[in-house]
């Protein structure tokens, strides 16, 4: 894999229980491309899709028709608290407002049910800086992934 043109773009750190040593974790070339679409491309998504919260498996899914596009697994920690995981779009639906849009729609699910959240997704923590509004629902005892110390 190729490293990403903006290294600081892309810096991440992690809480010691996440499992990195140093604190922090490289991201795939997936999630580098997600971050891209959250902060180069706020436009409406390309395609229109309603999104299912699979509270069995978890799993926040953007459906289009019959097909499952993207998705945001998450755990539950206690009664008020998800720990989201990791978003996931399908290659042939990236760059199109996908990701943005599940990730706006899912916060905004956790804010209704009036939850905090632990961000363990580095696509997630960037929506949330990018989108200040949705701040207040990281929980403070346990916030996550923060962006590093070098901001692009």
């Amino acid at each position: 894999m190729a490293e990403p043109a903006e290294p600081t773009r892309y810096a991440f750190e992690y809480p010691d229980q996440a499992g990195y040593p140093d604190g922090t974790g490289t991201l795939s070339q997936d999630q580098a491309v997600l971050i891209d679409e959250v902060v180069d491309d706020p436009h409406a998504p390309a395609f229109d899709f309603y999104v299912v919260n699979d509270e069995k498996t978890g799993i926040y899914e953007a459906i289009v028709g019959d097909n499952e596009i993207a998705g945001l697994p998450y755990n539950i920690a206690g009664d008020d608290r998800l720990v989201l995981l990791a978003t996931s779009v399908f290659p042939e639906f990236r760059k199109q407002g996908i990701a943005t849009e599940l990730i706006r729609r899912v916060l905004d699910d956790v804010r209704a049910q009036g939850k905090t959240v632990t961000i363990m997704c580095p696509i997630v923590r960037t929506f949330i800086e990018h989108h200040p509004e949705y701040a207040d629902l990281i929980d403070p005892k346990h916030p996550g992934v923060t962006k590093g110390s070098h901001r692009s």
